[in-house]
């Protein structure tokens, strides 16, 4: 394949744009190291005493742990609904399948705002309202369109041929499916889990919707905290998620590669 080399000044725009994103780490990082006890860019004094302040603090710990609970049980579930609707839309074709598929990436189109009000008016008369069990139904509401869609493009870029011969050896549709499929759709799989896992946790919008005083995730119990107190607390959480999202990432390229996971 005949490579181009690419040309200063595209080279240029793309290093402002990747320090455009980068930028509010750039100031997040140094005051999540602040001796201060405010924010304050840059910091008067050095310490990590606020890195320290994250685990003493039981609030922030308890709403943690809530947050990976949930993010674990939400995609698990996405993945189990997820990869059967996936399946059906694209190896069986039912009669209406496209407008399915477009049903399923409805909650993406709305603003996560109206969704989170219109889940409220719905969920309130439920007595779900600030329970877990609510929390897990509206992030599946926000996770599901993206496993569907992710797991309907691998299955869809799979060589059918593959599954046929299986078949035509005498395979059972199970055993096809469990030991043909499966294995070859290995980097959707790995997309789709670290996708939902990543969404649910950081998803601060619905969750105060549905949360309670006694039931709140960390995005939320970071947002509360700022609200109350203006201390690099938050700034030195901002910090630990970053390098959450790039631990996951990690994972992604080391068991299926970033370039066979997302670039499809």
């Amino acid at each position: 394949m005949d490579e181009r080399p690419v040309s200063p000044a595209l080279k240029i725009a793309a290093g402002l744009m990747f320090l455009f994103l980068l930028a509010p780490l750039l100031v997040v990082l140094p005051i999540s190291f602040s001796g201060d006890d405010f924010m304050a860019f840059p910091p008067s004094s050095w310490s990590m005493k606020w890195y320290g302040a994250i685990f003493a603090n039981s609030v922030m710990m308890n709403a943690f742990w809530i947050s990976l609970a949930l993010a674990f049980v939400v995609t698990v579930l996405s993945l189990g609904i997820g990869l059967p609707a996936a399946y059906a839309l694209v190896r069986l074709k039912p009669p209406g399948a496209e407008a399915l598929s477009n049903l399923f990436s409805a909650p993406l189109l709305l603003p996560t705002i109206v969704l989170g009000l219109a889940l409220l008016l719905v969920f309130a008369p439920m007595g779900l309202i600030g329970s877990f069990q609510g929390l897990v139904a509206a992030h599946l509401i926000v996770t599901l369109p993206y496993a569907v869609r992710v797991l309907s493009t691998a299955l869809a870029n799979l060589p059918l041929t593959v599954e046929e011969a299986a078949g035509m050896l005498g395979a059972r549709p199970l055993t096809v499916f469990f030991r043909v499929t499966l294995p070859m759709m290995r980097s959707g799989l790995v997309s789709t889990t670290a996708l939902c896992f990543l969404v649910s946790f950081d998803e601060v919008v619905l969750s105060l919707f549905m949360t309670g005083p006694r039931l709140q995730t960390l995005p939320v119990a970071m947002y509360n905290h700022v609200d109350q107190q203006a201390d690099p607390m938050a700034a030195a959480i901002s910090v630990l998620l970053v390098v959450l999202t790039l631990a996951v990432v990690l994972v992604v390229d080391r068991t299926a590669g970033l370039t066979r996971t997302f670039v499809k």
